[in-house]
């Protein structure tokens, strides 16, 4: 029997977008702030051996800048590592931080992993989608909230838990969470169940580029007693397996 060739077509799709582009997105930056962008690209870069080590950072730079990933950030970031394109917008397009879409003021993740869901985390996002009226990666009218239903947040000991802008907000409820939501809409001020006060989506951005983040209470996010109990009990075990120790014992 004859074997036939099999095509095996590698790359992608014909129809697949070989960049990101959202409607609106700008291509390239100002002059003014390319040159500002250049200045911070460089002392982001500056602290790698190795230049194209400060991707992940450069991509939240241009985060900042424009609240997502634009085709401008995303050459930006290229020009200034010697990166393709692609090979920007594959690192991009992998990391779930980095946003795709125009991002609100602040970032809300309501976390529906396993045990988030089963402890309320599902009826919490129900009620905040109902309550905004919008859906997953969707922003409100004013520009404010930016929902979505997020994967585990390492903070089950604390569960069902929301994040805006990558900050804990622990034990929430449907009643909690829409009360949240609606501070945020109004402009107060919202602190975190642990560290400072929230600051935007675009700030976060920048601090996690890696530029000083100058808030009262920043550093402040000691682990709470839930996430010691295991420690607790691990250092108890310990120490009840030690031999008791007399004097005049040689060791």
């Amino acid at each position: 029997m004859s074997q036939q060739p099999i095509l095996l077509q590698l790359g992608p799709h014909p129809g697949e977008a070989g960049r990101i582009v959202e409607p609106g997105a700008r291509a390239s930056y100002p002059p003014d702030v390319h040159q500002r962008l250049v200045a911070d690209a460089q002392t982001i870069i500056n602290r790698y051996p190795q230049s194209r080590s400060a991707l992940l950072p450069l991509l939240h730079l241009v985060q900042a800048e424009d609240g997502y990933i634009t085709p401008a950030g995303v050459e930006f970031c290229a020009e200034q590592l010697d990166l393709s394109g692609a090979e920007v917008t594959a690192v991009a397009t992998f990391y779930s931080m980095y946003r795709r879409k125009p991002t609100g003021d602040y970032h809300v993740g309501v976390c529906t992993n396993t045990l988030c869901a089963i402890m309320g985390g599902d009826a919490i996002y129900e009620a905040v989608t109902q309550h905004l009226g919008i859906s997953h990666g969707d922003t409100t009218d004013d520009g404010k909230v930016t929902l979505e239903h997020i994967e585990c947040n390492a903070a089950c000991d604390y569960a069902p838990v929301m994040m805006v802008n990558w900050e804990f907000f622990d034990n929430q409820t449907p009643d909690s969470a829409i009360a949240l939501v609606d501070a945020l809409r109004n402009g107060e001020a919202v602190t975190p169940t642990r560290g400072a006060s929230l600051c935007t989506f675009r700030e976060t951005a920048r601090i996690l580029a890696g530029f000083p983040d100058t808030r009262d209470g920043a550093l402040d996010g000691a682990p709470g007693d839930a996430t010691l109990v295991g420690l607790r009990i691990a250092q108890n075990a310990t120490n009840q397996d030690e031999p008791e120790t007399h004097a005049g014992d040689v060791s």
